[in-house]
């Protein structure tokens, strides 16, 4: 007989939910953790950085007060303060991933680290764990790019800017995706110089015209943006305070001086000292290789969750949300023995600066490469009743459709656009036809109407055809 059940090595958002589903059910359960209870998401990510975000944006909400008729200093930075009330958010969550909690659902948790021995076999903590099903749900970590001169200079990543005692002087950032963007303008709004390097354009995954409207609202809160240049070197330099500090030379040998470095061009699997092979458990640098209901294609008892599985022909996706989603597949695989599959064609990701840019589906330049025929609906959303009243002056709505009226893709920019996204994944999702959301009744007013006004306009030319006009007139002779 297996020691257990189930060997779940991971306690990040996957690894826990899928722990937490397998003990409610009755299995035996080992979750093996070699840091942190709660993984990136918690401690390294999605928590502190939309903690450090909030904090942002009530700076930034101060200084615009004026706009309201409300005067107000500029904001005084307490950056230990703003430290205390990232951790605070960190630790007011931490209790729900707790080892504490797991042990009381009948999870024995192990800390250390995990690799395989055999096929059906983890050693952790000196033990050997046979399992009958086990789930690797190890995470990814940020790319630490081959860069001469990196070695010596102040770099960070997402798993160490937020240890900072003192808030950067000049802070460079490699990388403009959705973590570079955030805390950039983050800090941008905290007082810091902030620099954005490049390689491609800024928000590359999403929709261009999107990318646009975000780009001049970071460049109004005095993040500069480099984009389409490379960086090639680094240099060590002395700051303004007589502390390490750096320079950062371009392809085109322009050199910018900083005080630190984050790294954000990417993650990467954390597959090291798995011992995969012992396992005999394919993987690429991409991930574990997987099916579409994330089995590892050369070991069945073997499952992969998470920013670690890479589904052959699909890919992997770094998102907590799809964590989520893997947990959800995997308790009808594992637990249930039941058909289940990944299904990315509705997943929504948000890049949560101010405006929010959030997508779902096809942008634009995806569905002109796919060969799609499509039309291009927008209505702004600083002409909603409510961005009116709040002075919210940018912002836009697209959506991406058939000529017949389906939903490829939509995105929003706007604040708070990751709260409309779902309804947007709902209906590509469920394969609802755009005359639901032209037809949906919101509550008055919200920001939310520039996307129902948008799908709207769809209806708008057939609505006031010469056909219509002339049904409605004999419409009208009658009693």
């Amino acid at each position: 007989m297996p020691d257990f059940d189930l060997v779940v090595i991971g306690a990040g958002a996957a690894g826990l939910s899928v722990a937490a589903i397998g003990a409610g059910l009755g299995l035996k359960v080992a979750l093996i953790e070699r840091g942190r209870m709660g993984g990136d998401c918690l401690n390294f990510g999605c928590v502190p950085s939309k903690a450090l975000l909030a904090a942002a944006h009530a700076a930034a909400s101060a200084r615009r007060a004026g706009r309201f008729g409300i005067r107000l200093p500029e904001p005084e930075i307490d950056w230990k303060a703003i430290r205390a009330h990232v951790r605070g958010a960190i630790d007011h969550i931490a209790p729900i991933d707790s080892e504490a909690r797991f042990r009381g659902m009948g999870v024995e948790v192990i800390h250390a680290s995990a690799h395989f021995v055999a096929p059906d076999t983890i050693e952790a903590a000196g033990r050997r764990l046979s399992f009958r099903r086990c789930v690797i749900a190890a995470g990814s970590q940020a790319i630490v790019p081959d860069i001469p001169g990196l070695g010596p200079v102040p770099w960070l990543t997402n798993e160490t800017i937020f240890e900072l005692e003192e808030p950067p002087g000049h802070l460079i950032i490699l990388g403009g995706g959705p973590i570079g963007l955030e805390m950039a303008q983050a800090h941008a709004r905290l007082g810091c110089l902030v620099t954005v390097i490049e390689a491609g354009r800024i928000a590359g995954r999403d929709d261009a015209e999107l990318a646009d409207g975000l780009r001049r609202s970071l460049t109004a809160d005095g993040v500069t943006l480099l984009e389409g240049r490379k960086l090639t070197r680094l240099a060590v330099d002395r700051a303004a305070d007589g502390g390490p500090g750096l320079i950062a030379v371009l392809e085109d040998g322009q050199e910018i001086g900083g005080t630190h470095l984050l790294l954000a061009v990417g993650r990467a699997p954390r597959l090291a000292g798995l011992d995969l092979a012992a396992g005999q458990v394919a993987s690429t640098k991409l991930g574990i290789t997987t099916d579409a209901g994330l089995r590892s294609t050369t070991n069945r008892r073997v499952f992969a969750a998470g920013d670690i599985a890479n589904p052959q022909g699909i890919g992997p996706r770094a998102f907590t949300h799809v964590a989520s989603q893997h947990a959800g597949i995997l308790a009808r695989r594992v637990m249930f023995r039941l058909p289940a599959k990944v299904d990315y064609a509705a997943l929504p990701r948000v890049t949560y600066t101010d405006p929010e840019l959030a997508q779902v589906g096809m942008t634009e330049e995806e569905a002109r490469a796919a060969g799609h025929d499509i039309r291009i609906l927008r209505f702004p959303v600083a002409e909603t009743d409510r961005a009116v009243a709040e002075g919210i002056e940018a912002g836009l709505a697209k959506l991406v459709v058939t000529p017949k009226g389906k939903l490829l893709g939509a995105g929003i920019l706007a604040p708070h656009a990751g709260e409309m996204a779902g309804t947007f994944g709902l209906m590509i999702g469920r394969k609802l036809p755009l005359s639901a959301l032209a037809g949906l009744v919101l509550p008055y007013p919200t920001l939310a109407e520039a996307a129902k006004r948008a799908a709207s306009d769809f209806y708008t030319p057939k609505l006031l055809s010469p056909l219509v006009k002339r049904v409605v007139g004999l419409l009208r002779r009658l009693p």
